[in-house]
């Protein structure tokens, strides 16, 4: 299991590296290109998508978000429970005034309703084509999307730069597959159908 943690890490800091160097006129576009196609999940009016707030390089899901909302959905930002706690997703709408969380990361006010999402989008550091994902370390995201996954069917949509891209992530049975991942250049569904 130590050997996977440290290979996490040196792939992590690999994809980040590469994130990290691309332009911000780059990722601006990028964003912009996922949003500009068809969203590969049909969904009806008022089913709830969680995004996320994009931290440092990410990949920015508000353009998506955006045209989401413009399409009925309802939206969805996660906050921080506490350390080793699955994420708790609050009802969100684009403009509402929004607090500081751990690390910083903006989040949704305590007194935002607690909805289960139907579609999570996921940051990620890096992923592979069978719906892999390494994220931060911390485990939050498998955290929340085991949860979720136990109360209701959801389809998680891992978001991020094709050059995150990575041949394979050496999973743990802890980690949770994604089930499709949207990059400025395809969408690439993992889902073993």
């Amino acid at each position: 299991m130590s050997n996977i943690v440290t290979q996490k890490a040196e792939l992590r800091g690999e994809a980040l590296t590469k994130r990290d160097a691309l332009s911000p006129e780059d990722r601006a576009q990028a964003a912009e290109a996922i949003a500009q196609r068809a969203f590969p999940v049909p969904f009806k009016p008022g089913t709830i998508v969680s995004g996320f707030m994009p931290l440092k390089s990410e990949l920015n899901p508000i353009p998506l978000m955006r045209k989401l909302a413009e399409a009925d959905a309802k939206l969805a930002l996660p906050a921080i429970a506490g350390r080793g706690k699955p994420l708790i997703m609050r009802a969100y709408a684009l403009g509402d005034e929004l607090a500081r969380g751990q690390w910083g990361i903006r989040e949704p006010k305590p007194e935002a309703a607690e909805v289960a999402p139907d579609i999570l989008l996921v940051p990620l550091a890096a992923f592979d084509r069978a719906g892999n994902r390494i994220g931060y370390g911390a485990g939050y995201y498998d955290m929340t999307i085991a949860a979720l996954r136990a109360r209701k069917a959801i389809t998680i949509v891992g978001l991020a730069f094709a050059a995150q891209e990575i041949r394979e992530v050496p999973a743990t049975p802890r980690d949770e597959a994604l089930d499709l991942v949207l990059t400025e250049r395809e969408t690439i569904d993992c889902r073993r159908l």
